[in-house]
């Protein structure tokens, strides 16, 4: 099809008037068109160059070659000249010849606008007959020819990075702000275009629009633009991107990629390889190392990607090349630079992660060829794959990045022999690094020490010690006592390897190991075991049920009962059985190994203490001379004192300690369960006396203070034992022993102990007296006399024993039935009138008060002297009180 034209220049008087119109047009073409148009083909001279040129000078202004979109969704291409002088010697004049591409519609044989600039086709006069010549093709300047681009783009190399960047983010939208280029020449920019066409894709190049020349760059609108330095600035506009190829280039360095491998393929000279790229990194990046560009380290890592993605689509001869280039053994790299084994294979620009537009991290090359590594391991030959396999794991070594999980055919016998030799120094120091969780990298350096045969002996015990230490610690990973957070190196830590299934504490990489190294296992498991032994909960709450193949090795009892503690747990059953179960589980008796005594006890009460029973079946169980050499005494010890008060075993627990333990018991541990025996004996009614003062003599000889459960047990059992007195007038009360009771009773009145009358009157107001008070009148009558007895004696009994008679007796003796009453009197009665005289006068109504009175010593003479059995002092010195 025949593309309309138009042309517009200064012309004499015609049919459309003088001065600047369209001088020659194809028919059909739309006054719409020729009015946008208008606004799109002007030309304003550089105001540094002649006013008036010569012939020889107008060669020299900048030609203003443009593609620009109109309304209609078309192209105008246009190309306008400076010519001087017009028709009339008015100078000022421009000839401007223009192409008209409807929507849709492209050059002929699909060629790019740019190929166009300075084509023969273009014409610098109207044309004599005033009719467009038809245009069948546009035959390409020879300024754009492929060697002339190439040294181009070479001489403005440390430019090409920063312009590829901003023209990729305006024609994928991401930036939308103009670029304006500054050059001293409009065929500079014109190359600058060509450059631009060649790396997009094919048809975000057809829709590029591009100015090469504009004296007032603010006014333009196409996507770039170019300028001369005398062109009115555009300064800080925030709209415009400005590359000034007259100044100085800008050296911050640039973080987009595809901006970095575009500039690295123009200035190697291989345009060519932008054909097939189709715009994207990947491939291009593939094709540049396939022929021997260097990359920067995000241009091999998305090359990379990309590889393992299409590894097996690629041409045979394709990858082994790309693989060699990854790998880094062609020899030199960019810059000349050696390339084996680099510990980072990186060109940093920039201190710390740098990051493409995109958000992709422009370190990531490591992780990268470790994919593509994993990808062709075993599916390609081993002397393919090896190459890159042995950079992959250098770097992780040299590196500090994550291992890869290869495997012995992975590399080849050379390639491990090589690594071996010059990773030896680091692996070994990576194992020994103990600012990194043992079970995390440097167990995957060990890994990495046994595949390539690197002898890490001497280190096994050190890193062995560190791992049960991280095992059996809660906070595993955080920094230690001897190493703070600040002083840990700012190293990305790799992500957690997998753990077993039934313990997530125990990686299951540590798992394969202990079962593939024997010596890593005798020397872990002797580790734990010594931990377990320190700690018994707290290994077995991290190794429990871990899988830890304890079976493998004879010995390390500890950690044997530790890793199978979690079965025994679940078996169930009474703590005993528990116990018994733990003690079988560590292969060995504890009469030959006592210490595993006190692991079994630690496992099997955790978090307690054996009752009082189970501690007296274990002591007579195992005997004395297992239990002092295992350490756990002292728990049984503990379990007798920090027993409940309410525990009827601790009592004969303490009496076998005290006869098992006799000269070993320290005073603090020697009293209170002296204390516990005797407060057996008066629950037991054995014929003891002096209970209340033995008691306190007990208590307050020891060394240390009881603890709490010892002093509430005994004073409870010296208050039951007062309290448990034979009705008055019995036979029981007629024999000598209601002697002993009311001796002790005084005694307890006269000592004032408050804890031995706090207990007298806790016992007192319990259900069991209540019970006894209320169905039994005689001991209605002993307990009125016991509470009546010894006013004045001291403040503290005087304070419990008028409480005891007005909040416990007295409730109880208004409710009684008249017939408990009467016997209540009979029974004080057999003991002599005055007393069943008080009672009658504690109990008759509104009497409290006076009985009060004359019970505290107020009152008169001869009531004060009224005494009777049990109410007096006994007598000292053989006087009367």
């Amino acid at each position: 099809m025949s593309l309309a034209q138009l042309h517009y220049t200064s012309a004499p008087p015609g049919p459309d008037g003088s001065g600047f119109r369209f001088t020659a047009v194809s028919p059909g073409v739309p006054q719409t068109l020729l009015r946008e148009a208008e606004q799109l083909i002007g030309y304003e001279p550089p105001r540094d160059l002649p006013a008036r040129p010569d012939a020889e000078q107008l060669k020299g202004f900048p030609k203003a070659f443009s593609c620009s979109e109109l309304s209609d969704g078309g192209r105008l291409l246009s190309r306008s000249v400076y010519t001087g002088a017009d028709y009339s010697g008015r100078w000022g004049n421009f000839h401007a010849h223009a192409l008209h591409l409807p929507p849709g519609v492209r050059l002929p044989d699909g060629a790019l606008p740019i190929t166009a600039w300075e084509s023969p086709r273009w014409a610098d006069a109207t044309p004599p007959d005033g009719q467009p010549r038809p245009v069948d093709r546009f035959e390409p300047s020879g300024l754009l020819r492929r060697d002339g681009l190439v040294a181009f783009a070479r001489s403005r190399a440390d430019r090409l990075a920063a312009f590829f960047a901003d023209l990729r983010a305006l024609t994928e939208e991401t930036d939308t702000r103009q670029i304006v280029l500054v050059e001293h020449d409009s065929a500079d920019v014109a190359q600058w275009i060509a450059l631009a066409c060649a790396v997009l894709p094919r048809e975000r190049a057809h829709r590029l629009t591009f100015t090469t020349y504009t004296r007032r760059p603010q006014q333009a609108r196409q996507q770039i633009v170019g300028a001369l330095p005398s062109s009115e600035p555009v300064g800080h506009d925030h709209r415009f991107r400005v590359h000034d190829c007259t100044a100085g280039a800008d050296e911050e360095p640039v973080q987009d990629a595809w901006a970095d491998v575009c500039a690295r393929v123009w200035a190697a000279g291989r345009p060519e390889l932008f054909r097939d790229s189709s715009g994207e990194l990947g491939p291009l990046a593939v094709a540049a190392l396939v022929q021997g560009i260097g990359l920067r380290a995000d241009g091999r890592a998305a090359a990379a990607r990309w590889a393992a993605e299409h590894a097996f689509t690629l041409p045979p001869e394709t990858l082994p090349v790309l693989i060699a280039a990854l790998a880094g053994r062609s020899g030199k790299g960019p810059g000349g630079q050696s390339t084996r084994y680099s510990s980072t294979g990186q060109e940093r620009g920039a201190q710390g992660t740098r990051y493409s537009p995109t958000g992709t991290p422009l370190d990531d090359e490591p992780a990268a060829l470790a994919a593509l590594s994993a990808r062709l391991d075993g599916q390609v030959p081993t002397t393919v794959s090896a190459p890159l396999a042995a950079r992959v794991l250098a770097t992780a070594v040299l590196g500090r990045g994550p291992v890869p999980p290869l495997v012995a055919g992975s590399l080849t016998p050379a390639l491990r022999a090589e690594l071996a030799r010059d990773l030896a120094p680091a692996l070994r120091q990576g194992i020994a690094d103990a600012a990194e969780p043992a079970a995390g990298r440097p167990l995957a350096l060990l890994r990495v020490a046994d595949l390539l045969d690197v002898d890490c002996t001497e280190a096994l015990p050190e890193f062995a010690g560190r791992i049960a230490r991280d095992l059996v610690s809660e906070r595993t990973g955080e920094p230690t006592a001897e190493q703070p957070a600040a002083e840990k190196p700012a190293v990305e830590k790799p992500a957690p390897e997998e753990s077993s299934p039934d313990n997530p504490n125990v990686p299951a990489a540590l798992l394969d190991a202990v079962h593939g190294h024997p010596a890593l296992r005798t020397a872990l498991f002797g580790a734990l075991d010594a931990l377990a032994a320190v700690n018994p909960p707290g290994a077995a709450g991290r190794l429990a049920g871990s899988g830890l193949p304890v079976w493998l090795d004879s010995g390390f009892p500890h950690l044997r009962m530790c890793v199978q503690a979690d079965g025994a747990r679940r078996a169930g059953g009474d703590r005993r059985r528990r116990f018994h179960d733990v003690l079988r589980t560590a292969g060995v008796s504890p009469h030959a190994e006592p210490a595993v005594l006190r692991t079994a006890f630690l496992l099997a009460w955790p978090d307690g203490l054996p009752t009082g029973e189970e501690a007296s079946l274990l002591l007579s169980e195992l005997g004395s001379d297992a239990h002092r050499l295992a350490g756990t005494r002292d728990l049984l010890v503990e379990a007798a004192l920090a027993a409940p008060a309410d525990d009827p075993a601790v009592p004969v627990l303490a009496a076998d300690l005290l006869r098992c333990f006799t000269t070993e018991l320290g005073p603090a541990h020697r009293a209170p369960l002296l204390l516990l025996e005797y407060a057996g004996l008066l629950d037991a009614d054995q014929d003891v006396e002096g209970w209340v003062e033995h008691v306190r003599r007990l208590r307050d000889g020891a060394a240390e203070p009881a603890p709490e459960p010892v002093t509430q047990r005994v004073y409870d059992a010296v208050a039951r034992r007062l309290l448990a007195v034979p009705a008055p007038g019995s036979e029981a009360y007629a024999a000598p022993r209601p002697m002993v009771s009311e001796s002790e009773l005084y005694a307890l009145a006269r000592s004032g102990d408050p804890g031995l009358l706090a207990a007298y009157e806790r016992v007192a107001r319990g259900d069991r007296v209540g019970e006894r008070l209320r169905t039994v009148p005689s001991y209605v009558a002993a307990c009125f006399g016991d509470w009546s007895a010894y006013p004045q004696t001291h403040p503290a009994w005087e304070a419990t024993r008028t409480t005891l008679l007005a909040k416990v007796l007295r409730p109880v003796v208004r409710v009684l039935p008249d017939e408990d009453r009467s016997a209540v009197e009979e029974a004080l009665r057999r003991t002599g009138r005055g007393r069943l005289d008080a009672y009658r006068a504690w109990n008759r109504p509104g009497a409290l008060g006076r009985l009060a009175g004359r019970l505290t010593g107020r009152g008169r003479r001869e009531e004060r002297q009224a005494t009777w059995y049990g109410d007096v002092e006994p007598p000292g010195g053989g006087g009367r009180r």
